[in-house]
């Protein structure tokens, strides 16, 4: 039995679009500085590590949720809402990240928005629970 999660598959493809884009920086920076691990001092280069790092370690979570909440036939707009925040976070808090190490309007926008998706799905995911 096949169960169609397309908008799951969707958002999985950008979500892998983009650590493909954020690991090419990494390598790209390696490259430039001739650094095999670690960043070698180069600030540049440690935020490029650290935007790879945050993004693979925050989409996983969002997209399972997506996932669960997809098979448990959510509404389109809800996975949709919850998809497109997921990544434009993630989009925004890298590019917040490659441009300072400090404070920036991108990382706050890009956490804002992630910890929202786990937030909202986390309470929908409950909702769900105990209405079985």
């Amino acid at each position: 039995m096949q169960i169609p999660v397309h908008l799951t598959a969707f958002y999985t493809a950008l979500s892998l679009l983009w650590l493909l884009v954020l690991a090419g920086r990494v390598m790209a920076l390696r490259w430039k500085h001739q650094v095999g691990i670690h960043s070698g001092g180069h600030d540049d280069l440690d935020r490029a590590i650290r935007a790879h790092a945050n993004a693979a370690e925050y989409l996983p979570g969002g997209l399972l949720l997506i996932l669960v909440l997809e098979l448990l036939a959510a509404p389109l707009w809800v996975l949709h809402t919850l998809g497109l925040a997921l990544v434009i976070g993630r989009v925004a808090h890298a590019i917040g990240l490659w441009r300072s190490s400090g404070v920036s309007l991108g990382r706050q926008v890009g956490m804002l928005l992630t910890l929202l998706v786990y937030a909202v799905g986390a309470l929908l995911l409950l909702a769900e629970a105990f209405i079985l």
